[in-house]
């Protein structure tokens, strides 16, 4: 996933990222812009959401 939205997508001009969840429940948020509107909740009702990357 880093190597896609780091590497490929800026090489091309591309901004963009990914919310991704595993089969245990784990979650990935990446970007390569300056900010990306993103919100995730666990079973334990822990909430994260943030638009900037220094708010994670």
């Amino acid at each position: 996933m880093r190597e896609l939205i780091h590497e490929k997508l800026r090489r091309t001009g591309g901004e963009g990222g990914v919310i991704a969840v595993d089969r245990y429940g784990n979650i990935a948020m990446d970007f390569n812009s300056v900010g990306m509107f993103r919100g995730a909740r666990d079973s334990r009702g822990r909430r994260d959401i943030a638009m900037y990357r220094d708010a994670q």
